[in-house]
């Protein structure tokens, strides 16, 4: 099959303070999360917000070590998939590309380039596809490829999304079962699939398959595990005023806790490296929310991380895409130019402490509204005293 190499796609995470304002910077200049009427305002926005946002985004890294281990853990899994493959006697290069922070999926490009294999398989690890995460790196992607004449004499297919894959699903029951034969009565256990959420609007107006997608894959990881146990799905990171899907996380937690419900395992199903979502947002922030519910008996299943199965998984996704007819930038899906994610009715604001993580690829889209009523008259005070 000739020379291959597979690019990996992630987020990426500031690795140290200081690193923080710089990455949000990043992640706020992307105008495939923040959509403006006016291109012009895009890097003024992004300055806008990261300075607003630093300070309370570094205490937030702070109850995590200081920095996010994403790059790490992506760079492991890396490793080990290409370790995975040379037990096959198949020598194929692993290369990592993060969509907001070093390695760049620019960086990345460069090393493909200089290696020039002759098949390239693009592989997110997002397990559902999302407009807003691997559609965000895949149309990045195809902008480097569309100007690149070296790049388009590359043989290359996208992975969109591999929520059914049977190892993957098989990992995720693994860990799940674990956790569940901790508890001293296992079949009590409610189990809480935790996703990050995106604005409603994606999904009704712009078809992203994402929800389709996570609500699959919940039922296909009970199946998995073949447990009688109750089980919610959920969204966290709501943030701005505009719709995000339901439930939310914060509420769903306080509704379980009215109903009785004492024990509880969460799942964080959308995503595979633990980073601050998992880290900060579920095992300190959700952890107090449940407690305050009254649901006292609060556990994590850990991210997927180099489980050896899930391993087998990516490299199974790597083999199986090179068997089947290419997947081209073509057949993703896109937002329409005029995808409306700002609020047409009167709103407030409900910005959390997380506005600038794994959702802020779409997070702050508030400040739309914001832009949309300092057109209109309004004075830029009264939103600086809500932030």
């Amino acid at each position: 099959m000739g020379r291959v190499g597979v690019l990996l796609l992630n987020l990426g995470g500031p690795e140290q303070l200081k690193d923080v304002r710089p990455f949000l910077f990043n992640l706020f200049s992307d105008p495939d999360i923040v959509r403006l009427p006016f291109p012009w305002l895009q890097k003024p926005l992004a300055w806008f917000i990261s300075v607003l946002r630093t300070n309370k985004s570094q205490n937030n890294y702070r109850q995590i070590g200081g920095g996010s281990p994403l790059r790490k853990i992506t760079e492991a899994q890396g490793k080990a998939l290409a370790k995975k493959f040379a037990e096959c006697g198949q020598k194929i290069d692993v290369h990592i590309g993060m969509r907001y922070w070093y390695p760049f999926t620019e960086e990345a490009i460069n090393d493909i380039k200089h290696d020039c294999p002759d098949k390239l398989v693009i592989l997110p690890l997002y397990p559902q596809f999302s407009i807003s995460t691997s559609g965000s790196s895949f149309r990045i992607l195809e902008k480097i490829w569309q100007t690149d004449p070296v790049l388009r004499q590359i043989e290359y297919t996208l992975i969109p999304s591999w929520y059914d894959n049977p190892n993957y699903l098989k990992a995720m029951a693994d860990l799940i079962i674990k956790e569940l034969n901790k508890c001293s009565n296992p079949e009590q256990v409610h189990i809480f699939f935790s996703a990050h959420g995106v604005p409603q609007s994606y999904v009704e107006e712009a078809g992203d398959p994402y929800q389709a997608e996570i609500e699959a894959c919940t039922h296909l990881l009970m199946s998995t595990i073949n447990r009688s146990n109750a089980y919610t799905l959920a969204y966290q990171s709501k943030v701005g005023p505009v719709e995000w899907l339901k439930p939310y996380a914060e509420d769903a937690l306080q509704a379980l806790g009215k109903q009785g419900i004492k024990d509880l395992l969460v799942v964080p199903i959308s995503f595979v490296s633990e980073h601050i979502e998992t880290l900060q947002e579920i095992d300190i922030e959700y952890r107090e929310a449940a407690e305050k519910a009254g649901i006292y008996n609060f556990s994590r299943v850990p991210a997927l991380n180099t489980h050896p199965i899930f391993i087998d998984a990516l490299a199974e996704l790597v083999i199986h895409s090179l068997e089947k007819p290419p997947v081209t930038f073509k057949c993703i899906t896109h937002p329409r130019e005029n995808i409306v994610i700002y609020p047409k009715k009167s709103w407030q604001w409900g910005i959390t402490n997380t506005a600038e993580i794994w959702n802020g690829r779409l997070a702050m889209l508030g400040f739309i509204g914001l832009l949309v009523e300092l057109i209109s008259g309004h004075g830029i005070l009264h939103y600086l005293k809500i932030l």
